[in-house]
């Protein structure tokens, strides 16, 4: 997965896209998720800087709780974040159908929403929105920004001022 850096300083974004990679990561080999992450805080988040330490998968910098968080999130209500996805995909497509990466940053994006609280929809929604555009073509990251948006509508509508 190669991504264009992210700005120093957001440990949060860094925690969320380590969640991203890590989820990748976790579907792709078939290890869990918690497996995945103690690679991850091992290994990948804190170690190396600047544009070479996020094309070789590494996160210099992330909140490590809030990178659990979300994992943790992602494992014990994955078939809720599948059903919410699937529930806001044009009728002709399936998760399988979608990019593994976007998959993984949907999943991502989902756990978090479904937690519901902080930090607010419209936040994760555009720290999601970022890095689909650090992973995926601009298209993509479009279908991305439509997905997330009516996810968090129909997951917390109350922070939009209406249900939909």
């Amino acid at each position: 997965m190669s991504q264009r850096p992210k700005p120093p300083g957001r440990p949060r974004t860094g925690a969320r896209v380590a969640a991203v990679q890590a989820l990748f990561q976790s579907e792709q080999t078939g290890e869990s998720a918690e497996a995945v992450a103690h690679q991850f805080i091992r290994h990948r988040i804190g170690a190396g800087e600047g544009a070479e330490a996020f094309e070789e998968g590494r996160v210099p910098l992330a909140h490590v709780p809030l990178f659990e968080a979300i994992l943790r999130a992602a494992a014990m209500r994955s078939e809720q974040a599948d059903a919410e996805i699937r529930a806001h995909l044009q009728k002709d497509w399936t998760l399988d159908r979608l990019d593994p990466v976007l998959r993984a940053l949907l999943r991502a994006a989902a756990a978090e929403l479904l937690q519901g609280g902080e930090p607010p929809a419209r936040v994760v929604i555009n720290e999601y929105l970022d890095i689909a555009r650090g992973f995926l073509d601009e298209e993509t990251s479009r279908f991305a920004n439509g997905v997330l948006d009516a996810m968090a509508h129909a997951l917390r509508p109350a922070e939009f001022g209406a249900a939909r």
